[in-house]
């Protein structure tokens, strides 16, 4: 695969592009960060095992003017371009974001409004190329309205929702979109925050991702557990959703 990953520096994402690279995929690392994306190409590189560069592009989700050059930097680098990934977003406390609506502001905004318009960006690319996979990731979060994370979970469901609309008109065109749906991963985003049962390891998610573009799995829920756990959250009464702090 040609892959343009944006947010390759932390947690999931370095996870994945190491995973990538040492799977022998060709990979550019997008990201606000030319330090970081700097640092951690050179750390891909060496797990690729074999001389191979893994070039870099600035690209920051809070800056969409720049989305379409960015995805242009990646294509011209890697010969081509057939596999986007989204892994960066913006992730606070349901408790930040109520005292804090700048931060609110801030973090809807990236993690649905402007996710989005990458996306767009991305799927107009790959479709004049004849297809490709978008796999992004989104969020347990997304899957009902909770206590814990209402602001955090409304930016991931409407994300989720965008992804299933191109799924379902853009698959028969050759675009294979991948929402991906973690539950609690150890990573410097939930640093601080007590692990709950089948709380995840970045790599073991990595591994569910790349399993699941590999066979343009619609949606991948990451631990596998999480699928289930939902499915149970999902229809518990009303009544009971406002009595749990879950």
């Amino acid at each position: 695969m040609k892959v343009a990953l944006l947010g390759g520096t932390k947690g999931i994402g370095r996870a994945l592009g190491r995973l990538l690279s040492e799977r022998g995929h060709s990979l550019c690392l997008l990201g606000r960060n030319l330090a970081e994306l700097e640092a951690s190409a050179q750390d891909m590189q060496v797990r690729a095992g074999e001389p191979r560069s893994v070039p870099i592009a600035a690209c920051d989700l809070h800056h969409p003017d720049g989305f379409a050059d960015a995805l242009a930097a990646a294509s011209d680098k890697l010969g081509g371009l057939d596999t986007v990934i989204v892994t960066a977003a913006l992730f606070a406390t349901q408790e930040e974001l109520e005292s804090n609506i700048a931060l609110t502001r801030d973090l809807v905004t990236v993690n649905f409004a402007n996710t989005v318009v990458f996306c767009e960006e991305a799927r107009k690319r790959l479709l004049r190329a004849g297809g490709g996979t978008l796999c992004v990731v989104s969020s347990v979060a997304g899957e009902r309205g909770r206590k814990p994370v209402i602001i955090y979970g409304a930016s991931k469901a409407g994300l989720s929702a965008y992804l299933e609309g191109l799924d379902h008109k853009f698959r028969a065109a050759g675009l294979k979109t991948v929402c991906v749906k973690p539950g609690f991963v150890k990573t410097g985003m939930t640093a601080g925050m007590a692990p709950p049962p089948f709380a995840g390891e970045p790599e073991g998610v990595a591994q569910d991702i790349l399993k699941g573009i590999e066979r343009g799995t619609p949606v991948v829920y990451t631990p596998g557990i999480w699928r289930y756990v939902m499915l149970a959250i999902r229809n518990l009464p009303r009544f009971v959703m406002r009595r749990i702090s879950f």
